[in-house]
């Protein structure tokens, strides 16, 4: 069966799922790597049923995947049928306090890591900063030294031979050394591989309202050290949440409330976007429902979405049979467990196609009418499954060991996780998110730019009789309809963008996913530069009295503006001191021709304007290109100090060599003079207005968007935290 694909689609598989040789020539096809999931993962059903039709299975398979009205996380669809074999994406582990128990964690990090996964822990239980230790009679480093080897090892170790590692490091508020983890991600050269979460106990969170104090613990003697305000160490996580985006806050106490297997252990961490909360050596088997797909005259289509559900169980399940887990005791764990991640993408065009504006009261209703189904009937197919081939093995103890639900194969059959990758694949809008942008630039080869528009924004403005080149190209400034004369009231609320969209909103939305997700939510409730710490902490509240599990927040280019110098005093020396190369830049590729041949000028910026430059010409090497090398270091070094660009165009512009070249009418002197022609052409507002968004992509170049928990580049998939 042919598979329809954009063209980011087809990028996004070549770079990222088909297989390649040894020389990296592309060996299948879309077809065929659909084929071969379905195939490998259908063969489990012999694991249960000596006789199953397994032909049958497969062809169900195969219908959920080529029509993209399902597809499973990342690592199945690279992994399934293949030598590798590890298709889960994230896992939990233990973090205990002794030296050995640190290392042999981390060890089985970089096993993780290696096989294609992401992993989380918990901090909590090593004891703090200076605190004794016995063994040596000297002082503990505390949890955050051991956050920084973590980190080490991440970012030597390559993941699954595609991309990095991702982490996510939770501590607990009631930790001594809670004020330093809160402020860990404001130095931004820190702990690039891991994502950040404060775990709130319903303690601090009762201090918090009636305005207390509450006990920091050391969790080597369970001993109260100290207490503080609860409303200092809040003011603190939501200043540097506004600051940086960073840390994320999960509500531990209610995730324990809903630990499906309370006689195992208490639940301590996530995975690395915070949807998945795991018991140590647990591992997450996640896919999701492409809502857009389920939408027949402009309705939710329930039996296509109920047979879609009960596919995909009996395609999750079999997952967890057939994966090569990287540990033992993860496989033993995963098996014991058996929990399963159903979640959904495409919700936000699938309102669109409802016309349903995102930020109502009937997109709520839709939100409860089709997460409650798809909750319901997950469980009945995973209690069916548990009929033929047994419950889970720790189902004795469980919430579901009660006479009413005498069946169930999974401990969880719910989770909204992260869709970057997979839904560009499928054509379609992130996870639960509200689009991201009507139109924004695409990058390609050469530094070309091409703009980008939403499929179902397109066919409504043609249809409405409002679209034309224009259009596309005031809106690809901004990437906003909101302020386009053109465009009719009525479109403009459908096409409302994360940054459109009231944070109360997307709290609203999140909320209400939640109440019918066994797990948690992955979700980021984006703000606008303006937003105020209040802002935020209504955010985190509304978001902890609504029932959600945990919450990540954006404001826009924060990142660009948060305080450096952290913990130390100003410098006073008269000498100008460049600023840090931020975490992350946009910017964009221009061609010029010399007389020395092709020059290609990277210039990249962040909200504070441009910060670097970096020149190449073609394979030039030896002196000229040691010194176009240097040049561009030298230009970067002022930008970054302060000196103004049209300062640094006026003393480059004019220098000549030997051999001058033409370019559109224009004469181009050197090298030197080529780069600052570029600098001049890329200080035209248009420039800045249009790719200020939340910095480019490394692989690809183009913007990259923060979104559900982590920053996604939707050119070619590239996933920070994935």
């Amino acid at each position: 069966m042919a598979v329809s694909l954009s063209q980011n689609a087809k990028v996004v598989m070549e770079r990222r799922y088909l297989k390649k040789d040894h020389n990296g020539n592309i060996k299948e096809t879309p077809e065929d790597l659909f084929a071969r999931v379905a195939r490998s993962i259908a063969v489990a059903d012999t694991k249960f049923e000596p006789q199953a039709d397994v032909e049958k299975t497969e062809k169900k398979f195969l219908k959920l995947l080529t029509r993209m009205w399902f597809l499973p996380n990342s690592p199945t669809l690279m992994n399934a049928g293949r030598r590798l074999g590890q298709l889960a994406a994230c896992f939990v582990l233990p973090i205990e306090d002794s030296m050995e128990d640190i290392f042999e964690t981390l060890k089985h990090t970089a096993t993780i890591h290696k096989s294609g996964g992401g992993t989380g822990f918990s901090f909590s239980r090593i004891r703090p900063e200076k605190d004794v230790v016995l063994s040596t009679a000297g002082v503990s480093s505390g949890p955050i030294s051991f956050m920084v080897v973590f980190d080490v090892t991440t970012e030597t170790v390559k993941q699954g031979g595609a991309r990095r590692g991702a982490n996510m490091g939770v501590l607990r508020v009631d930790h001594p050394d809670i004020e330093a983890f809160i402020l860990l991600k404001n130095d931004p050269t820190r702990l690039n591989n891991f994502n950040i979460s404060v775990a709130l106990t319903q303690e601090f969170l009762d201090a918090l309202e009636k305005g207390l104090d509450y006990d920091l613990v050391n969790p080597r003697t369970s001993k109260t050290v100290r207490s503080v305000s609860a409303r200092q160490i809040f003011d603190m996580i939501v200043f540097s949440a506004w600051q940086t985006g960073e840390p994320g806050v999960i509500f531990i106490d209610a995730i324990n409330r809903k630990n499906p297997t309370p006689h195992l252990g208490d639940i301590e961490a996530t995975n690395p976007c915070g949807e998945q909360p795991l018991l140590p050596y647990e591992s997450c088997t996640l896919g999701s429902i492409n809502l857009s797909k389920m939408i027949t005259r402009n309705v939710v289509n329930l039996n296509r979405l109920r047979k879609t559900v009960h596919a995909a169980v009996h395609f999750l399940d079999n997952v967890i049979e057939v994966n090569k887990y990287p540990l033992s005791r993860i496989e033993k764990m995963s098996k014991g467990t058996r929990k399963i991640g159903l979640g959904v993408m495409g919700f936000a065009d699938m309102l669109i196609k409802m016309g349903i504006p995102y930020d109502s009261k009937e997109a709520v209703f839709q939100a409860e009418k089709v997460m409650s189904f798809i909750l319901k009937e997950s469980r009945t197919a995973s209690a069916l499954l548990a009929k033929k081939r047994g419950n889970f093995l720790y189902y004795k103890g469980s919430i579901f060991d009660d006479p009413s639900t005498p069946y169930m194969r999974n401990a969880s059959t719910t989770t909204i996780a992260p869709t970057g990758t997979i839904s560009i694949i499928a054509g379609t809008s992130s996870g639960i998110e509200p689009i991201f942008a009507v139109a924004h630039i695409k990058r390609i080869l050469d530094g070309e730019s091409l703009p980008e528009m939403n499929p179902l924004f397109i066919k409504i403005a043609k249809k409405e009789g409002f679209y034309s080149q224009a259009l596309v190209k005031e809106i690809v400034k901004t990437g906003s309809v909101q302020s386009a004369d053109a465009v009719t009231d009525h479109v403009k609320r459908l096409f409302m963008t994360s940054h459109d969209i009231a944070p109360e909103w997307h709290i609203k939305i999140q909320s209400t996913f939640q109440k019918y997700t066994d797990n948690a939510v992955s979700k980021t409730v984006n703000f606008p530069a303006h937003a105020t710490k209040e802002d935020v902490e209504k955010v985190y509240l509304l978001a902890y009295k609504n029932g959600c599990k945990g919450v990540t927040i954006y404001r826009y280019g924060s990142r660009a503006q948060q305080v450096l110098n952290i913990g130390s005093e100003q410098n006073e020396s008269s000498k100008i001191a460049p600023r840090p190369r931020p975490e992350r830049t946009y910017g964009v590729t221009e061609r010029i021709s010399t007389g020395c041949g092709k020059l290609y000028v990277t210039i990249n910026s962040d909200e504070q304007g441009m910060c670097e430059v970096f020149a190449q010409m073609g394979k030039t090497g030896g002196c000229a290109s040691s010194q176009i090398e240097a040049a561009g270091r030298l230009i970067s070094l002022a930008l970054r100090s302060g000196v103004k660009v049209d300062s640094i165009v006026k003393q480059l512009t004019g220098i000549r060599c030997p051999s001058p070249a033409w370019q559109n009418g224009k004469m181009v002197l050197s090298c030197p003079d080529a780069i600052a022609q570029v600098l001049k052409l890329l200080t035209n507002p248009d420039f800045i207005e249009s790719t200020a968004m939340m910095g480019v992509c490394p692989e690809c170049g183009a913007v990259m968007y923060h979104v559900e928990g982590c920053l996604v580049c939707h050119s070619c998939g590239f996933a920070k935290c994935s």
